[in-house]
């Protein structure tokens, strides 16, 4: 018997799927693919199946289960370590979650939007002061959701060298980095936790450890994931818009000539550039039934965020970049009880950043070739670590 193609595979383009999947793109939904374990899995990537996938209580977050499939031998060793809520099921998941979605809502990043323009304006400052030709993604990118994170957590800024070192180990270091960096981050926040400046570090020691719904390890561990989340997937995001605009310039265009354009922009640049590729991971508990197969209890299953945006039946020419499309119902963002908790400060922080960006520097430009670019590999965080510009 042939084996299953290896996955996941890097890309080439830091706006494009790997290569490697074409011959996925044009076969069924469902199709089996193996680890760096030698673990099979299957591998979803059609857009009504991933959908229907990640809302069906048959499936599991619990990387404890056995046969759960990790995408990478760095992500190996987490599943021995106490989970984080993403990693739970209801009613154990839900109950944690529902003790941070207060702060993670439409009405209360309304109110941090001041908050969020002075953050982005004095990025593009610093940006300007580090003069032409300088590093986006260390004067911007990484910035901007650092502060904006730590502002709402009550992380002290003055940390970020630390927590951005560890936070960068645990989505792109060895299995060994992952364990070193895990363990100095949730140190660091417990110790935080002790004393904490306002913030929602301090607001669930008081209103959730001190009752004893939340355990102190629980509310570090649960504070690393909104840290890590918070500022690595959005820096991403900035900095791979800002190559996928600057290499798509009628769409760069019509982006700063409408200003009401900031919103479809931001949707559909997260369709297109889908920065968690491979995954989310889960298990299947029961037999289930879809796209014309039988997932087994105990199989593995990755949805390929990539290609489930690109899926052309939901998604017209679904290659082409165009930020007038309607592509709010991608999946960049999961989708069911664990869709992502962060994402309308997310979609903020990106329609805020990036017209601000190219409104003061009308000029920038990349200072490399695309071609030239040195991407992340693959089972981690898309993008890049250093994005050279000059205006």
């Amino acid at each position: 018997m042939t084996q299953a193609p290896e996955y996941p595979q890097a890309r080439t383009c830091p706006y494009h799927p790997s290569p490697a999947y074409e011959p996925m793109r044009e076969g069924p939904p469902l199709q089996r693919v193996t680890l760096w374990n030698g673990l099979e899995c299957w591998t979803v990537t059609g857009h009504a199946e991933a959908r229907q996938l990640l809302a069906d209580p048959r499936v599991s977050a619990d990387r404890r289960r056995d046969g759960f499939p990790t995408v990478s031998e760095r992500f190996a060793g987490l599943t021995e370590a106490k989970p984080t809520f993403l990693a739970m099921d209801d009613p154990e998941h839900n109950r944690i979650r529902r003790m941070m979605i207060s702060e993670f809502t439409v009405r209360r990043f309304k109110e941090l939007k001041p908050k969020i323009v002075a953050v982005v304006d004095d990025a593009i400052d610093g940006l300007l002061a580090a003069g032409s030709p300088t590093d986006l993604v260390e004067h911007f990118s990484l910035p901007v959701p650092s502060m904006v994170i730590c502002h709402m957590l009550g992380v002290p800024y003055a940390d970020h060298e630390f927590f951005q070192k560890h936070s960068r180990l645990l989505v792109q270091g060895t299995s060994d980095d992952v364990r070193v960096a895990r363990v100095a981050l949730v140190g660091y926040l417990a110790e935080l936790a002790m004393d904490p400046p306002p913030g929602l570090i301090a607001r669930l020691k008081a209103d959730q450890v001190a009752t004893g719904q939340l355990s102190k390890e629980d509310l570090a561990i649960n504070a690393m994931v909104l840290l890590l989340a918070g500022h690595e997937t959005t820096a991403s995001m900035l900095s791979l818009g800002v190559i996928t605009l600057l290499d798509h310039p009628d769409q760069l265009a019509l982006l700063k000539s409408d200003p009401a354009a900031a919103a479809t922009s931001v949707e559909e640049l997260l369709r297109y550039l889908s920065i968690v590729d491979a995954g989310p991971s889960r298990i299947a508990t029961e037999d289930i039934e879809i796209g014309g197969v039988t997932v087994k209890a105990g199989d593995g299953l990755v949805i390929t965020s990539s290609l489930a945006n690109r899926d052309p039946s939901v998604f017209a020419d679904p290659d082409s970049f165009d930020i007038t499309r309607p592509a709010r119902h991608h999946v960049a963002f999961g989708y069911g009880v664990h869709q992502c908790l962060g994402q309308n400060l997310a979609r903020m922080e990106l329609e805020l950043a990036l017209p601000a960006l190219f409104r003061r520097i009308p000029t920038l430009r990349l200072d490399v070739a695309v071609a030239d670019l040195t991407l992340r590999p693959a089972a981690t965080i898309q993008g890049v670590n250093s994005l050279p510009v000059a205006w």
